[in-house]
């Protein structure tokens, strides 16, 4: 019987120059921060990248590879083209991703004005010289010199020099950071060069730079080595370029590429452009390379949140782009593209746009993901203990811990009992089913619920586990992962738990009581609906519990649509509204309780040394997140 693909334009090939794409499927650059203190790769960022050609992609794109390490380098850690030793590592790290059947590429970037921005402080060197296209003075105090024009030739030299060291190491291709804000993009933009010579003023002059980089690259690599460049589409700020002036520049360039990656958005002002966060629509920035294709000849990407194969298909298909580029999408689900190709798309775990990815880089200097273990640890992976002989495994709780457990004990090979109280699966992954821009971590649940199916996990619903129910299982392992209980400060009967606002009748005047980050989500949530919200905090600050990068689009969001109080505490509810501590009344129809949860410390205590192995994970050892129950879940699958 023959194989019919459900996509068959995103499995469809794609020639560049002399090289064959298998499919329309690439990994967009994404750095690994785990490198040397000088910038060499590592075993585990060869993994990291390796991971993503295991899983189908059709390119894989090494990300932050600095040209010019003394004056590019755009984070703390970044990968160092000019190192005498980096050839092995880069080696390395092109036949891994080859042997896969996936392409390598890498992106050659110099950060310009913004070298070392993402440093920890005890590795940012103040003294040395930042260099952009003008003298000025950062936000953070770095004083940024003019660029001379004897060291615009030597960096223009050095992408050169850059690309005929990755084309010897065994890179099918390059890509050419000119977007995010990053040296290319800051030549090019109105708003950031305003010098007077042959770099600034006209268009034509603005974009010198890039051609004289591709000149260098293409007399490096020669004649039908594909090369890509990365744009964006437009700056989101004051004085910054719009698309318009982004056609010119790909009209400009196509002749010297193969391919043109269209993003969006820069460093100066518009993180979320380039990022899209969970309140915006995925393929936000598709309406970008659709645009540019118009006026070019040569292939065209889009990029933005994508991660449903429909609407990638539907890109593909529509002549939107020719091929469709995945970051984030590929940390929660390296094998994505496989899936799309072997007709397996209910099985993708989706992105959900929390930011852990990027926020923990900020915070630890470490890759992980919130839905994917692997991540950050695919290099120590290889060595995980084999399965030695089969367990009985009971796991009690249907929750996203609970259900991690039992697919990971599933796919070692452990016969596997999911055992879950109520009528469905989720547990308080339930109560987002309502919210629109929390679809993708209701959707958890599905794909958890299909892996484990075909894994062979027995799930049994409306089936409560006690001490008894354990005996008459007798399970070799136990792994206990009942949830907590939300808390119930107040009692009324216009008092609902913010869980329950999908099933309850909510007024038109709303205090939600509690500004962590499921009080801030929830009423941006019912604001959107209509509603008149006031969200009240007993503390100074709302959702400490977010994450760097997750919390300024949730802020922006919350003082957009709801009325703040903070450093008031919420005393008891009556017919009004919500009597405060200071005496004031907050009127409202409904009072919405999201003041944290409990753990059922009386479950687990009754199930303590009913199995001969008994572990406890999720919201039942400490109320957890989405990242610290689906890892908890995983390593007690894995620890069996």
């Amino acid at each position: 019987m023959s194989y019919k693909p459900q996509y068959p334009y995103l499995c469809s090939p794609l020639k560049l120059g002399t090289l064959t794409l298998k499919n329309r499927m690439i990994s967009a650059p994404m750095g690994f921060p785990e490198l040397t203190s000088e910038g060499l790769l590592t075993r585990d960022a060869i993994a990291f990248y390796e991971l993503r050609a295991k899983g189908g992609a059709a390119v894989v794109t090494v990300g932050e590879a600095v040209v010019h390490y003394e004056t590019g380098r755009s984070h703390g850690r970044s990968i160092n083209l000019q190192h005498p030793d980096a050839l092995a590592g880069l080696t390395n790290l092109a036949r891994a991703i080859k042997r896969h059947g996936a392409a390598a590429s890498i992106e050659l970037a110099h950060g310009g004005k913004f070298s070392a921005v993402d440093s920890l402080p005890g590795e940012r060197k103040r003294e040395a010289v930042k260099y952009g296209p003008v003298d000025e003075t950062l936000p953070d105090g770095s004083v940024v010199k003019m660029m001379p024009k004897e060291v615009i030739k030597e960096i223009v030299e050095s992408y050169g020099k850059a690309a005929a060291l990755c084309k010897r190491a065994g890179f099918d291709m390059l890509l050419v950071h000119g977007g995010h804000g990053w040296l290319i993009e800051q030549f090019y933009s109105p708003a950031t060069n305003t010098r007077t010579d042959e770099y600034g003023g006209s268009r034509e002059n603005r974009a010198r730079l890039a051609l004289e980089i591709l000149d260098s690259i293409r007399a490096a690599v020669g004649k039908g080595f594909p090369i890509e460049f990365r744009m964006s589409a437009e700056e989101s700020f004051e004085g910054g370029y719009r698309l318009e002036e982004a056609v010119e520049l790909a009209r400009l360039i196509e002749g010297r590429i193969d391919l043109l990656h269209v993003s969006a958005g820069s460093n100066e002002d518009s993180f979320y452009e380039t990022h899209p966060s969970m309140f915006m629509e995925r393929g936000c920035n598709v309406r970008f390379a659709q645009e540019i294709k118009k006026h070019v000849s040569v292939p065209v990407g889009a990029i933005g949140a994508l991660n449903e194969p429909d609407m990638m298909e539907d890109i593909i298909k529509s002549g939107k782009a020719d091929v469709v580029y995945m970051a984030r999408a590929l940390l929660a689900d390296p094998e994505l593209p496989r899936k799309v190709v072997q007709n397996r798309a209910d099985e993708i775990m989706r992105c959900i746009r929390c930011f852990t990815c990027l926020a923990e880089r900020m915070r630890t200097q470490t890759r992980i993901c919130a839905l994917n273990p692997l991540i950050g640890r695919e290099y120590e992976s290889l060595f995980e203990r084999p399965l030695s002989m089969p367990k009985k495994v009971l796991v009690a709780g249907g929750g996203v811990g609970g259900m991690e457990a039992a697919l990971t004990a599933a796919e070692r090979g452990h016969r596997v009992t999911l055992c879950e109280k109520s009528g469905a699966l989720g547990g308080a992954l339930v109560s987002e089913r309502h919210i629109p821009f929390k679809k993708d971590v209701y959707g958890i649940i599905g794909t958890l619920k299909r892996r484990m199916e075909l894994a062979g996990v027995e799930i049994r619903l409306n089936a409560e586990v006690d001490a008894d129910y354990v005996r008459g299982e007798a399970p070799d392992v136990l792994i206990v992962a009942v949830g907590a209980e939300p808390l119930m400060p107040l009692k009324g009967k216009n008092v609902v738990l913010a869980e329950d606002i999908g099933k309850a009748e909510i007024g038109g005047r709303v205090v939600v009581l509690g500004g962590g980050l499921v009080g801030c989500e929830t009423a941006v949530f019912l604001a959107s609906e209509g509603r008149s919200v006031t969200l009240v905090e007993m503390a100074d600050t709302l959702a400490a519990d977010a994450n760097a990068r997750q919390r300024p689009a949730l802020m922006e969001k919350v003082y957009a649509s709801c009325r703040v109080v903070t450093g008031v505490r919420g005393l008891y509810a009556d017919e009004a509204g919500l009597v405060c501590e200071n005496g004031a009344l907050i009127e409202a129809d409904t009072i919405v309780a999201a003041v944290g949860q409990r753990p059922r410390y009386e479950i687990v205590d009754g199930l303590r040394n009913t199995a001969p192995e008994v572990k406890f994970v999720g919201d039942c050892v400490r109320a957890a997140n989405i990242r610290e129950a689906i890892f908890a879940g995983y390593h007690a699958g894995m620890d069996i």
